[in-house]
């Protein structure tokens, strides 16, 4: 009998490490294809809710942000492009010369997941940003990703041309912050266990069963 997880993804489209620990969360999942099936959802975390409208300079953002010198920030992005690599997601860090706002792509993310397209939207999200240098907050690029993604166009538009799911989006932040989610990516699982960070595949894949009860190794 196939077991069953609920798995809530706590990250933000502009988090590197959200993509590094997708990618490996997925690793895991298939690994446990025919003995585990996982229901995951989204959910909304800005790193840089006061980011203006026409972004920052990456490099500079994180040196004012964490401390950093720019030596320092090229090599975590290498540190990072590295641990990409072992789970199959590409950055281009070079490509990454701005930081956006992103509250609108969580917005539709949020619209992605009432029609069923989330995963698709998310992933196409971190591509954009991470490996071919897109502004997510970029109106023009956020619609034809959701077209990508399997999502209409014209819906894509009226949401963004509004205010529509921000007060969701913003409940969501907030649930996640009073619940001491400070840091991204959470994986929360079954609204119980949860593993934050980038975390390996092995890792995912032996919380994974032992949440869902599974034996090791099958």
């Amino acid at each position: 009998m196939t077991a069953r997880i609920k798995i809530d993804f706590v990250s933000d489209v502009s988090c590197p490490w959200c993509a590094v620990g997708l990618a490996s969360l997925e690793r895991a999942l298939a690994r446990l294809d025919g003995e585990l099936e996982a229901e995951i959802h989204f959910q909304p975390f800005e790193l840089n809710p006061d980011m203006p409208a026409n972004g920052q300079d990456t490099v500079e953002r994180l040196s004012r942000k964490y401390g950093l010198t720019p030596e320092q920030v090229r090599r975590n992005g290498e540190a990072i492009t590295a641990r990409g690599r072992e789970v199959g997601f590409t950055f281009n860090m070079d490509k990454r010369t701005r930081t956006y706002n992103t509250f609108d792509a969580h917005r539709l993310l949020h619209w992605a997941g009432l029609e069923g397209h989330q995963l698709e939207l998310k992933h196409a999200l971190l591509k954009a940003y991470f490996t071919d240098g897109e502004n997510p907050s970029d109106h023009d690029v956020l619609a034809r990703l959701c077209v990508e993604s399997g999502l209409d166009a014209k819906r894509a538009r009226e949401i963004l041309d509004s205010d529509e799911y921000a007060a969701e989006v913003r409940e969501r932040e907030r649930f996640y912050m009073e619940q001491g989610i400070n840091s991204v990516p959470a994986v929360i699982m079954n609204d119980r266990h949860l593993i934050q960070g980038g975390q390996a595949p092995d890792t995912f894949e032996r919380a994974l069963r032992g949440v869902a009860g599974l034996q090791a190794g099958g």
